[in-house]
């Protein structure tokens, strides 16, 4: 990095907000599954979107790639700069704005570094809720769900990222500030650049802040765990479970392979008398009675309710710890890292979907571990492989393809990143793809920003 450039970062943020030693600069550089690692001259940690754009500015100026970096939970690198040029890493995480929820629309506006749990906690001590959640809600920042229209477990009931954005506030390319934050239920003056810049994967603006839509909270829940023994009875069970007249906010599926990793990695007991290839976790409003579920069809299956709050955390930890589960599995396998992959299949395909990643996985020589879970009532499905080694881009072939043969998307909540770039066009059309890229050019015609992220050359 050049001397002026330091200067000019520092002048900005204060020498301290700007990292430059290997050492330090070494946990942005490096993704959380350990496969993805790229290089960079700098990590910046600007406080407020004026620092923010003024940064911009100076790299613009500079020639200086730009790497958007939020809590870095992703699974395909978009958060990682790429491994060769000159790239700066702007960390969003000192955006930590918060302002009191507005109950009379039912919205927050929060910094793009606050983190998913934290907007809950917020919005909850204020009598709402947020739509959003996952796993990794302490980690994973606002600025990073929206980058990359987060989904998790309760889309069903809520829909994904896109749908919660009321209002947004982005640096563009060129330093410009944009706010749109008024948070209107309806604003028809022109192109919604919220919803464009959800999903946009950090190629088009450094998100700085957002308005959320909040939700009043659902009545007291109740859960059941059930064992079966196909996708097709588990795909059956989703229709015929739940009780007419009662709300169903998540329907969840778990292997057996990952029960038994979940536990190894925890206190957790195998949960049902018998022994079922899969566990489907069913979550419905109804008070937190149990009768949100249909007696008649859960009365001849292996099936564990959960009603009050520490049953249902032991019941949700079968399915929360699964990536983690993976992660410590695969450390101890000669590839040393998992493959974790992010798919969508159209709802009527999901089951021969399924069982035919299972036959096509367990064939493969390196693979020491395979198993899949993830959201059964959206058709979003993770994939978990241990054993091949980071670099063994033929597993991920052969999770991709087989998801492209069933018309579904090789990304469903993650994004493209660097990871998937080349199979983009699998589930986007040329003329889609040529949309997409002159937008890019349009915005970002230096390509400065999170280069190589969702484009492919």
């Amino acid at each position: 990095m050049s001397a002026e450039l330091a200067a000019a970062l520092a002048r900005v943020v204060g020498s301290e907000n700007v990292l430059v030693d290997p050492e330090l600069i070494e946990p942005y550089v490096v993704d959380w599954t350990r496969r993805w690692r790229g290089s960079a001259i700098a990590v910046v940690r600007p406080g407020t979107t004026a620092e923010v754009a003024e940064i911009v500015c100076a790299c613009t100026e500079a020639g200086v790639a730009i790497q958007v970096q939020g809590g870095n939970t992703g699974l395909v690198g978009g958060s990682i700069p790429a491994v060769d040029g000159d790239t700066v890493v702007v960390s969003t995480r000192r955006l930590q704005r918060i302002d009191p929820v507005d109950s009379v629309s039912g919205q927050l506006t929060v910094g793009a570094g606050v983190t998913l749990g934290e907007v809950q906690r917020h919005a909850r001590s204020a009598g709402w809720d947020y739509g959003v959640d996952l796993a990794a809600r302490d980690s994973a920042t606002i600025g990073g769900t929206v980058a990359t229209n987060a989904g998790g477990i309760r889309v069903i009931a809520f829909g994904m990222t896109r749908t919660q954005v009321a209002g947004i506030e982005v640096v563009l390319p060129n330093g410009e500030i944009v706010e749109h934050l008024a948070g209107l239920a309806k604003d028809n003056t022109g192109y919604d650049l919220a919803g464009l810049l959800t999903g946009s994967e950090g190629t088009l603006g450094i998100i700085t802040a957002v308005r959320l839509r909040l939700h009043r909270p659902t009545p007291d829940t109740s859960i059941a765990f059930i064992g079966v023994d196909d996708y097709a009875a588990a795909m059956r069970l989703l229709s015929s479970a739940v009780a007419a007249d009662f709300r169903l906010l998540a329907a969840e599926v778990v292997d057996d392979t990952g029960i038994d990793l979940a536990m190894a990695i925890s206190d957790l007991p195998w949960p049902w008398p018998n022994r079922h290839r899969l566990g489907l976790l069913l979550e419905v409003a109804d008070g937190g009675t149990g009768e949100g579920f249909d007696a008649a069809v859960l009365d001849s299956l292996d099936v564990v309710i959960g009603i009050d709050r520490l049953d249902q955390e032991r019941l949700w930890a079968y399915r929360e710890l699964q990536s983690e589960a993976f992660t410590t599995h695969a450390a101890t396998t000669p590839g040393g890292v998992a493959h974790k992959m992010d798919i969508s299949v159209p709802l009527a395909h999901l089951a021969d979907c399924a069982e035919e990643l299972r036959t096509r996985m367990l064939d493969y020589p390196a693979v020491a571990a395979f198993g899949v879970f993830g959201h059964l009532g959206d058709g979003n499905i993770h994939v978990e492989i241990s054993g091949p080694a980071p670099d063994d881009d033929e597993i991920d072939r052969r999770v991709l393809s087989v998801v492209s043969g069933y018309g579904g998307a090789v990304s469903a909540e993650h994004g493209i990143g660097r990871a998937k770039t080349q199979w983009l066009s699998t589930s986007r059309s040329d003329s889609e793809v040529a949309a997409m890229r002159a937008i890019k050019r349009a915005w970002d015609p230096r390509d400065l920003l999170n280069p190589g992220v969702l484009f492919s050359g």
